[in-house]
């Protein structure tokens, strides 16, 4: 890490129903949905409090992004690191005013609480390995009006949802265009990760008569309408390629390659993590009540009683009966898994209980949700509160909260929720 940034202030934007990650946000926002045994938004939080920042400021829109935020947040967030620091962020919320984009939402930010200063723009479904000295150093040395951050995107076909900048020789962006049609005639394959460092300048440009003219013709998103206006008008705008590891974790399939990416790169600490077993079997919870659970869990595998295997993460108060198998997955806090039951490359939500005899492979499991016995879910994603019952079976589907799903039922290549 470089030297801890000047810049104290960020601001992230929510907005939208999250919809591209439906079955888990048909319920609640996309910050608040359960990722590697805690909230999106925490692990946001963690990495913002550890890069120096002291306050941020919440662009949420709608009901459940501002309910359910401000009751797990309320405002402050506090963290403290292995060598006993205790770090605070002071939490401010957007205005009940609609916004029409994520830099709309920032500029009704910056208006209601007089934010003067260089901001950092962070967004709320991202999750990001981030130096913030080193990108506020190149963003002062080329006395930039705004920085994006840039990652190398190999996958030609996700090109296409996503925004492309062509960079010059003084880490200007030359061209940007915005989910190109035609990923083979796109500027570069350097995307824009949704992290920026504002200038003082750009921030009061947010809050000038010239963007209020850009917000009554619809053109309030940074991707979409900002950016290639202000390359158009001769505003620098700066490159800055990042290192790290990137998610946008807005979509399911994404959300699950950041999940068993991170449970790999990120050091035990970081994940929360107090037990390990076997290097890569990882157990949440410092009470004296999980270190007890840790030593039984550890002793019924060795002793072949249950089978932990592969890259596991298990949290708090996670039941685990003889005869069941954790293979590559991540199993939430206060979890059952019942006799014989078997989790498979699959990631299963808080306070779930997993049926005997049954199979979830491939899969989400959302928050407390009920599988039966002798049930079998294939690469489908389960929404929260849903009841499964006894001989179920469903492959390739999707399953609304709330449903509940009668015995011996087969459901296939369901989008969206059951009739």
């Amino acid at each position: 890490m470089g030297r801890i940034a000047e810049i104290k202030k960020t601001a992230i934007p929510i907005g939208g129903l999250g919809t591209r990650l439906y079955p888990l946000t048909v319920d609640t926002s996309k910050p608040m949905v359960r990722f590697l045994n805690r909230f999106l938004i925490d692990l946001i939080m963690e990495e913002l409090a550890l890069q120096g920042i002291s306050e941020v400021f919440l662009g949420v829109s709608g009901y459940y992004n501002y309910k359910d935020l401000y009751d797990h947040l309320g405002e402050r967030f506090s963290l403290r690191t292995p060598d006993g620091r205790r770090l605070v962020l002071k939490l401010r919320y957007q205005p009940n005013v609609v916004s029409i984009g994520n830099a709309h939402s920032v500029a009704l930010l910056a208006d209601y609480y007089d934010i003067n200063d260089d901001l950092l723009v962070v967004q709320g479904d991202t999750v990001v390995s981030l130096d913030l000295g080193s990108m506020s150093k190149l963003h002062d040395a080329h006395e930039a009006f705004m920085t994006i951050a840039l990652k190398r995107v190999d996958d030609r076909e996700a090109l296409r949802q996503l925004g492309l900048a062509k960079l010059g020789k003084d880490w200007t962006i030359e061209t940007f265009v915005e989910k190109p049609a035609n990923p083979e005639k796109a500027p570069s394959n350097m995307a824009n990760t949704g992290v920026y460092v504002l200038s003082h300048d750009m921030v009061k440009f947010l809050r000038s008569d010239e963007f209020s003219s850009l917000i009554k013709q619809g053109r309030g998103d940074f991707g979409r309408d900002v950016i290639p206006y202000l390359i158009a008008k001769g505003y620098k705008i700066v490159g800055y390629p990042l290192d790290g590891y990137w998610f946008d974790v807005g979509t399911l399939e994404s959300f699950i390659k950041a999940s068993f990416y991170l449970l790999q790169a990120l050091p035990p600490e970081r994940l929360g993590v107090s037990t390990v077993y076997h290097d890569t079997i990882y157990m949440m919870g410092f009470s004296s009540r999980s270190k007890k659970d840790h030593v039984d869990l550890i002793e019924r595998s060795a002793q072949k009683r249950i089978e932990l295997r592969g890259h596991v993460l298990i949290g708090r108060h996670v039941s685990i009966e003889d005869g069941a198998a954790i293979v590559d997955s991540i199993v939430d806090n206060y979890v059952i898994v019942r006799s014989g039951a078997k989790v498979t490359n699959s990631i299963v939500m808080d306070r779930s209980v997993v049926g005997a005899d049954s199979t979830v492979e491939s899969s989400i499991i959302g928050r407390h949700v009920s599988i039966g016995s002798s049930v079998k879910i294939v690469n489908s994603f389960i929404g929260n509160n849903v009841v499964i019952g006894d001989g179920a079976v469903i492959t390739d589907s999707q399953i609304w909260p709330n449903r509940s799903i009668e015995s011996n039922t087969e459901i296939n290549n369901r989008k969206g929720p059951p009739s």
